[in-house]
């Protein structure tokens, strides 16, 4: 295709505040109106966002040396262990990690006298990022370097030396709808799924989100800056679980759960309104994360990827009442369906619920074309492009000898 702007001229003109920028909304509403020609000439950068759980999630930690030093192996930040296993005082905290308390119960709630608090490792994040103290108990394997045996402080965010997310999997492209056939409750990483076909519950934004409207990741790449939690941060490889080659429509928007980042920010720099540890009953922690990716527009065929709408893209509804890898599926419905609050499955009507916050997604957008509107924000170049020929392999090396009851 042919380029026919500069991410070096869109930036001249953001640190001029001369850049027009609209969000993915305003976008599809004007080529709507006017259509891709038109929207090309006036628009300069598209703002997208979202705000949902983001489990695989984490901050990387350096409390500093103490004196005499230590080498931690063994640590707990406000009773949610740590990963000690590199570096003497680096600790890696997982958001979807529960607090680890002895005795009863074992399932990662803390029972304080009569109450149950539900708490995990995007709680200790967020904050961390509020600049709330949190205690710190550690434990270290004892050396001629390395003297000290134990150490129990508070930290903040203020009193440790770097402190960072660094997330493995983040912004699925798509992803699917859950529900439940059965006949009992059940407790996933979608929330409550009732029996008998009672509800159905999706985990994506639609059209609002980011990598539906660079289907291809031709304008998202390695190094690419975004908005993250509030602050600054940067796409720094394909997630975990990344599977472009998913099937796509003639749009190509995919049918099912899709490509992935791993994104990495300074978290001293990011705000609690953006970075929010949740729970999930009978599940466990994890983490509600806004993200907002600009869109340069370089030409127009990035404005026809971003007009896409909700009745463009499906979701596969799977029931999770079978336990197995490979769910059975009621077919695919699309994000239109789904936004209006009630779809049909084998003749059945049944109400279903975003687990994105829709309106926080449209927030994190806003605040992203702000920043760019006011000169605060300006578009980076990819080092390289992400990926796009990976297949995803399940480990299915024991599933013969397993016996499911």
């Amino acid at each position: 295709m042919t380029t026919e702007r500069t991410i070096a001229e869109i930036n001249d003109k953001i640190r001029q505040q001369r850049a027009v920028v609209w969000t993915v909304e305003e976008l599809k509403a004007r080529v709507a109106e006017s259509g891709i020609k038109q929207a090309f000439k006036e628009v300069d950068a598209i703002a997208t966002g979202t705000f949902e759980p983001m489990e695989s999630s984490g901050a990387i930690i350096n409390i500093g040396h103490t004196d005499p030093p230590i080498n931690i192996r063994q640590c707990w930040l406000d009773g949610v262990p740590a990963y000690a296993g590199f570096g003497a005082v680096d600790l890696y905290l997982g958001a979807a990690i529960a607090a680890d308390y002895a005795g009863e119960p074992t399932d990662g709630e803390m029972r304080q006298g009569n109450a149950v608090q539900e708490r995990g490792g995007g709680n200790v994040i967020e904050d961390l990022i509020a600049r709330k103290q949190v205690h710190l108990r550690a434990l270290g394997q004892v050396s001629d370097c390395y003297p000290r045996a134990s150490f129990e402080t508070t930290i903040t965010r203020d009193t440790v030396n770097q402190f960072y997310l660094s997330n493995p999997r983040n912004l699925y492209q798509n992803f699917l709808v859950g529900v439940n056939a059965g006949e009992r409750t059940l407790f996933t990483y979608l929330g409550p799924l009732q029996p008998r076909l009672s509800n159905a519950v999706y985990s994506h934004p639609g059209a609002i989100s980011p990598l539906l409207n660079d289907p291809n990741l031709e304008l998202i790449g390695i190094g690419s800056r975004i908005f993250l939690g509030g602050g600054i941060g940067y796409v720094v490889g394909e997630g975990t679980q990344h599977f472009p080659r998913q099937k796509r429509l003639p749009n190509d928007t995919p049918i099912g759960p899709a490509a992935t980042l791993a994104l990495s920010g300074d978290a001293k720099q990011m705000n609690p309104r953006w970075v929010r540890g949740c729970y999930f009953k009978h599940y466990g922690p994890s983490l509600m994360l806004g993200i907002g990716v600009p869109i340069p527009v370089l030409h127009e065929e990035a404005i026809a990827h971003c007009a896409v709408s909700d009745k463009d893209i499906v979701a596969p509804v799977v029931d999770f009442s079978i336990p197995r890898r490979v769910r059975p599926t009621f077919g695919l419905v699309s994000y239109a369906q789904l936004k209006s609050g009630r779809i049909t499955i084998e003749g059945k009507t049944v109400r279903t619920a975003p687990l994105a916050s829709i309106p926080l997604s449209r927030q994190v957008a806003q605040e992203l074309k702000r920043w760019m509107e006011t000169g605060q924000f300006t578009l980076s170049d990819s080092v390289t492009p992400i990926p796009m020929d990976r297949s995803f392999f399940p480990q299915d090396r024991w599933g013969s000898q397993i016996k499911l009851d």
